[in-house]
């Protein structure tokens, strides 16, 4: 005797509730320079990471599919002379059902890099490790303070006449 499928609490209203499911992720581009080759691998050279660029985009691949991709470029500096150069591309395609369109942005922008991060940064402390440096260990990134300035820096042309004023982390289109 076949058993009848349990209904989940709540029933059919449960198909309306949003949903996400990652259907993909994957590297885009990456790309290690090591200009410096083995002068810049000696054990007491101290150095720092700049991050020069960090993005986050987004696509539209059609009804409630989205390629969400974050754009980190690091460079690894010892005084004045660059170590390395790190430039990654990681993205991820994402399937999102019944989100409201005015909360469609914010999610794709804040909610899907927070999934996205950590692969990308195991990916960057392999490579730098890999490219005969310590593992670089990014920090979390706070995608909201992110998503935040953008929001500021779309109202602000507003409030200085139609200016836009440059952000280093907020870039062109629909990157933040």
């Amino acid at each position: 005797m076949a058993e009848a499928p349990e209904t989940p609490p709540g029933g059919a209203a449960q198909s309306n509730q949003p949903r996400m499911m990652i259907q993909t992720q994957y590297v885009k581009d990456l790309s290690f320079e090591n200009p410096r080759g083995p002068l810049g691998l000696q054990a007491d050279r101290q150095f720092q990471v700049q991050i020069r660029e960090l993005q986050v985009q987004r696509q539209s691949l059609g009804p409630d599919r989205h390629e969400v991709s974050l754009d980190l470029q690091l460079q690894g500096l010892s005084g004045e002379e660059t170590m390395f150069v790190l430039e990654l591309v990681y993205a991820g395609v994402f399937v999102v059902a019944n989100v409201p369109e005015s909360s469609l942005e914010p999610f794709l922008l804040i909610e899907c890099p927070r999934l996205l991060f950590p692969f990308a940064r195991r990916i960057i402390a392999d490579a730098t490790r890999d490219g005969g440096f310590p593992p670089l260990l990014l920090d979390p990134v706070d995608f909201m303070g992110l998503y935040r300035r953008r929001q500021q820096a779309a109202e602000a042309p507003a409030e200085r006449g139609g200016q836009a004023v440059p952000n280093p982390i907020v870039g062109d289109g629909e990157a933040i």
